[in-house]
């Protein structure tokens, strides 16, 4: 991992802006857990937006890879227990760093919420829940979020989501895993053998 994404960084250093260029990629928001805040970065489209991918081709519970906010350890665990594109995106190399994950739930979650690339309806049932983002996401409205501000990233931009669903790194049950829809804001799980895409994501501590 590149030394300088593991120091601190001073809060005015970090953008407040969805879509910023930094840290090998694109601000995109806040999260937090055990006590820790992380500025989180998605990877540009052309290196670590992959699919449609298999999360695992086996149905069974794996251990450590249930977290709603730790991507990186999800990942982790699902390295070890064979998931092929965990190991993939383990193993990518952008913007000179080398700590490129899977989303957890919630940090993909806060991914839609900034970077909802269409202006279709949400899905309102309790989809967006998110008590790991900074601030505190709440479930969506019919409108809200709406189609982001970024123009990179609505629609027919070179940022964009697909309008599709995205696999997260939080595993559901051992049949399944969480999946985030990027046209109307669906959460919902799919077979570990499906096929979704996956964008890849970093953190900085700050």
């Amino acid at each position: 991992m590149n030394a300088i994404s593991n120091l601190p960084l001073a809060k005015q250093e970090v953008p407040t802006v969805f879509g910023t260029p930094w840290e090998g990629g694109y601000f995109a928001g806040i999260i937090t857990f055990n006590g820790d805040v992380f500025a989180q970065v998605v990877a540009p489209k052309n290196e670590g937006d992959l699919g449609p991918v298999i999360w695992h081709p086996d149905y069974k519970l794996i251990e450590g890879a249930d977290s709603f906010f730790d991507g990186l350890a999800n990942t982790k665990a699902m390295a070890e227990a064979g998931s092929e594109i965990a190991q993939q995106v383990l193993e990518l190399r952008i913007g000179g760093f080398d700590d490129w994950h899977i989303g957890a739930r919630d940090q993909v979650e806060l991914l839609y919420r900034g970077f909802k690339p269409t202006t279709e309806e949400n899905y309102v049932y309790r989809s967006g829940d998110n008590p790991s983002s900074l601030p505190v996401g709440y479930p969506y409205s019919i409108h809200l979020p709406g189609q982001t501000p970024v123009e990179l990233f609505r629609e027919g931009g070179a940022e964009s989501f697909a309008d599709e669903w995205y696999w997260t790194s939080t595993q559901y049950s051992a049949l399944s895993a969480w999946y985030q829809g990027f046209a109307d804001g669906y959460q919902g799980a799919d077979g570990k053998d499906g096929k979704g895409r996956l964008r890849a994501v970093r953190r900085v501590k700050i």
